[in-house]
């Protein structure tokens, strides 16, 4: 009688056991797909530019790290869309202005290309980093002297730490993209009075031993050959 007993009562909590590691494995299950669903909302409320639907789903607090089909955060998403209120929301929920596609662009490096300043100072203040690249092997000023975004020159230049001379892989520095690829108008004219004024060495060479004077030189850019002999090019 008492073997029976003992029987049911560890039958009973075999049963209890079961019941609660199934009840888990079926919370869990759910946890995943609330966070799948989360996760999936988060990429639609960028797409549709919808900051208060975002921003409920910002509290439940998505995976921002996540990257969709085509290798992108969400925050690259909203930075390639120009939808800075989106991208915003997104920097100072903590997503990853460093944080790169396939085609090695990070919300930070994007920004800067494309003359986006207000992105370009909201990652400077969270934590862009300079030692990642673009597909070039550049750097944010780079793209930005060559393209004529003079504010974000002017800014990156003169920020702290900010490696205004780096080579990329073509062999270019900020300031000799901004002779060889202008046009030699105002707006580049006044790109490398920036450069120089923001401490740019100007006699790095390109890979064929070219210095910023003699490419102006070359290419007939009077006003920038005035600028770069005062700062002592050769």
């Amino acid at each position: 009688m008492t073997n029976k007993r003992n029987r049911s009562v560890l039958l009973s909590k075999l049963i209890l056991v079961i019941v609660i590691i199934l009840g888990c494995s079926s919370k869990q299950t759910e946890l995943k797909l609330e966070d799948m669903d989360l996760n999936k909302a988060l990429f639609e409320a960028v797409d549709r530019g919808d900051a208060t639907m975002l921003a409920k789903i910002l509290q439940d607090k998505p995976s921002l790290e996540l990257k969709n089909d085509k290798g992108r955060t969400a925050l690259m998403e909203a930075v390639y869309k120009s939808d800075n209120k989106i991208a915003i929301l997104l920097i100072n929920a903590g997503a990853d202005v460093n944080a790169q596609d396939g085609i090695k662009n990070s919300p930070f490096l994007y920004a800067g290309a494309e003359g986006n300043l207000e992105i370009v100072k909201m990652a400077l203040n969270h934590g862009a980093n300079f030692k990642i690249y673009n597909r070039y092997g550049g750097t944010a000023l780079i793209p930005a002297a060559e393209k004529g975004h003079l504010e974000i020159v002017k800014l990156l230049v003169n920020t702290a730490g900010f490696p205004k001379d780096h080579i990329n892989n073509l062999g270019w520095t900020a300031l000799l993209e901004a002779v060889l690829l202008s046009d030699g108008g105002q707006v580049h004219i006044d790109i490398v009075a920036a450069l120089i004024e923001g401490g740019c060495d100007v006699n790095i060479t390109d890979k064929n031993g070219m210095t910023p004077l003699r490419l102006a030189k070359k290419q007939g850019y009077a006003e920038m050959v005035k600028l770069l002999e005062k700062a002592g090019a050769k």
